[in-house]
Parts: structure tokens; C-alpha cells; sequence
């Protein structure tokens, strides 16, 4: 379908009202085969704030529920988007399989393993495909490198690191006032939280779970001070000054892939810093490096001639040389949404999945396999940094191409 086509109505319950499912839930309504039928969140104010937003742009007002089993079993619900808690995503979504819904859950990581399993399971007895929305595999900078990787441009790929690094002490701190989950997960947890926004993206340069599969790793974390100092500043008069925080400031997590590549994540959100995610993509070929917007490739990076030393060179004339087709597309067409036009492009991506009938570009073993790395970090670093097995949640389909990958233009690899 071309960009931009209207395809058959898919009709949508949206799941999570907070500040992310708003904005979410406003890039698909001015889709104009998207329909929303009905909207739920435990908040009562926040089921409203939805409704209104809904009839804001469209001439119905859609049901509201503060249940959310009583949405995924609806006859005129399509599909289910799932923007809740990080530690609800998974149950959710196992529930909305189960009554014949195809779902979409926000980014986030898992509570288990097993959980990821259940998952899993859930997709294989059922048939339906649980889509994680991570919308940083759609980003203009990450479907370029992947351009790129294809072609060969950094040779073979040995190694990618990437972060999520952003402060985010006082949307934290504040989580209490503002009923963001973010907060008890820092409180009672010390893990890789938010692995997937760069996970997605390494995991498709490196073909995972299509002949190429993550096989164990390791985690450390530092001391958790950060939160804490913040928290004795800023509420001095909550019992949240003295509390104890077990998030560790810098989590680190060191990957080992089946075909002997290496990945390494960093969780950093509690210390003050500038938002970076750390992305750093190397092979045989050359390397790139995003904070310092810096490339080298063998034999066309300009060095000097005495080759006792190598200079960065900026990444921007490859990022026009190697621009992704979709996005040519897509700037052709007009950016919308948030994230710079990213959260447009996952959110299309499952809507014409569903509109074909067909597995969406992120599937259920990728979701699964992404988000288990919080659960075996924790793991870890509770053991000293102990090495942990990661699940092959495709049970040996990652060896050769499945029968039932998606198709289309939102492929990414």
C-alpha cells in the first residue's frame, strides 16, 4: 500500500491513557482507517481525557471502560494497542491473543522469564502476533545504519553498543504525584529496564532471530546514589527522601550473539547528562559512533598519509548517501507524529499488518526475546555480574528464514 492509502478500517481499543498512550493514541486517530471503538485506562479522569480526545477529531464518542478485560473480548474491536505499565504490557496482551486480537504493546521490559514464555505460547497456540511498538527501529538515524549494514558498508559486523541515557530524575521522583510506574520500578528493582530502544535497532543489524540469535549475558550495576540525593533535595518532606532506591545509577549489559558478536547496553537515568543513546556500530569495514556524529570506513575516510593516525569524519554525507527508501518516502509524504515522525511509522507498521492479516515486521519472538534482557539483567547483576542463558524463544526458527515473516515496505531487515 502506498504511503498515505487508505486501506480497510481497522477498528482499535486503546489500553493506557497516560502522557504516552495520549500521544499515541492521537497520531492513530488522524489515520483515516483507524477507528477506535473504545478507550480504558484505571483512571477514570484519564478514560475521559481519552474519549474527549477521540471526539475531538472524529464525529463519535468511543465506550470507556476502567477494566481492561472487558475491551480485548469486544466484537467490534479489531486490535489492541497497549500503552499501560511496563509490568502489565505482557498480561494484557496474552489476554487480548487469547479473544482472537492482534495486539501492540508499548516498549518496556519484562518481570520474568517466564512471563516471555507465556507470551510466546500464547502466539503459538493461538495464531495471533503480539507487536512490540518500538519506534526507534523507524527512526531516520537507525533505518539508515541499517541501510547501510545491508550494503555492506562497515563490512562484517562484529560489534554495536547503545543506551538509553537520559535524565530523568525528576519524572522519576515525581512519579508518585503524577502516577508514572516508572517510579516503583527504580525503587524495588536493579536491572536493564529500558533495553529496547537501543535493542531493536542493534538486534536488526545483526539479523537476531533471523539466522543470528542473542545466547547469554552479563550485567553489572554501580551504586545508586543519583535518585537518592535527588529526592533529599527536591522532597525533603516525602517519605521518599529516605527511602531506599535499587536501581543502580549506570546499569551495564554485555551480550554474547550465536554468530560472535557483541552487544553492550547502558541504562543511565538517574545522574544529570545530556539525552544520548550511546549507538555505536562496528565491523571489519569501518565504525560509526553517534555522540560524536563521527565515521570512519577503511579505504574512504581521508586520513593521514603517514598512517600513524585515524580521523573521525562526519556521519552526514553518508546519512544522505544511504538514506532509507521508507523515508524518502515518508518525507515525501509529510513527518507526523512524535518523536520526529518516528512513532508514525511503527504505529503504520501495525495497522497495515493487521489490515493484510499478516505478521507484523516485529513480531512476538522478538518481543519476547527484547524485553526478557530486563528480567536475566536483574538476574545478573543480583548475582555479581554471573553470566545467564538467554532463551531461544523461537525454538531453533531463528536458523532459517520463518514461513510466516511479514512483508511490505516496514520490513526492516
Amino acid at each position: 500500500m502506498k504511503m498515505g492509502e487508505k486501506g480497510a478500517t481497522v477498528r482499535l481499543g486503546i489500553i493506557g491513557l497516560g502522557g504516552r498512550g495520549r500521544g499515541q493514541t492521537e497520531t492513530l486517530i488522524q489515520m483515516p482507517d483507524v477507528e477506535v471503538t473504545c478507550v480504558c485506562d484505571v483512571y477514570e479522569d484519564r478514560v475521559k481525557t481519552g474519549q474527549d480526545l477521540i471526539e475531538k477529531h472524529r464525529p463519535y464518542r468511543p465506550d470507556g471502560e476502567t477494566d481492561y478485560r472487558k475491551v480485548v473480548c469486544r466484537e467490534d474491536v479489531d486490535a489492541v494497542c497497549v500503552f499501560t505499565s511496563w509490568e502489565t504490557h505482557i498480561e494484557i496482551a496474552v489476554a487480548a491473543m487469547k479473544c482472537g486480537k492482534k495486539v501492540a504493546i508499548e516498549v518496556g521490559g519484562a518481570t520474568s522469564v517466564e512471563e516471555c514464555w507465556k507470551l510466546v505460547r500464547t502466539k503459538e497456540e493461538t495464531g495471533i502476533e503480539c507487536m512490540m511498538l518500538e519506534n526507534c527501529c523507524y527512526g531516520k538515524e537507525e533505518m539508515t545504519l541499517l541501510n547501510m549494514v545491508k550494503q555492506g558498508v562497515f563490512g562484517t559486523l562484529v560489534h554495536c553498543q547503545g543506551g538509553y541515557q537520559h535524565d530523568l530524575r525528576d519524572e522519576i521522583g515525581l512519579g508518585d504525584i503524577n502516577r508514572h510506574y516508572r517510579q516503583r520500578h527504580f525503587l524495588k528493582r536493579n536491572a536493564e529496564l529500558y533495553p529496547t530502544h537501543e535493542l531493536g535497532p542493534i538486534c536488526e543489524y545483526l539479523s537476531i532471530n533471523r539466522g543470528n540469535r542473542m545466547v547469554s549475558l552479563v550485567a553489572m550495576a554501580s551504586k545508586a546514589a543519583g535518585l537518592h540525593e535527588w529526592l533529599e533535595a527536591n522532597r525533603a518532606d516525602s517519605p521518599l527522601a529516605k527511602a531506599q532506591v535499587n536501581q543502580g545509577d549506570i546499569m551495564t549489559t554485555l551480550i554474547k550473539c550465536a554468530n560472535g558478536e557483541t552487544i553492550v547496553l547502558t541504562h543511565d537515568c538517574t545522574l544529570p547528562r545530556p539525552y544520548s543513546r550511546g549507538g555505536r556500530v562496528q565491523g571489519t569495514k569501518g565504525i560509526w559512533q553517534e555522540d560524536n556524529r563521527g565515521i570512519y570506513i577503511d579505504g574512504r575516510t581521508v586520513s593521514d598519509p603517514n598512517h600513524w593516525t585515524h580521523t573521525w569524519e562526519s556521519d552526514e554525507p553518508y546519512m544522505k548517501e544511504y538514506e532509507h527508501p521508507l523515508w524518502k518516502e515518508y518525507e515525501e509524504f509529510g513527518l507526523r507524529g512524535g518523536h520526529g515522525g518516528m512513532d508514525y511509522l511503527v504505529l503504520r507498521a501495525f495497522i497495515e499488518s493487521v489490515q493484510k492479516n499478516e505478521c507484523p515486521p516485529i513480531d512476538t519472538y522478538d518481543t519476547a526475546s527484547w524485553m526478557v534482557i530486563t528480567a536475566l539483567s536483574e538476574q545478573s547483576a543480583a548475582m555479581g555480574g554471573m553470566p545467564v542463558p538467554i532463551p531461544d524463544f523461537t525454538e531453533g526458527k531463528w536458523l532459517q528464514k520463518r514461513e510466516s515473516f511479514a512483508t511490505g515496505e516496514y520490513v526492516l531487515n
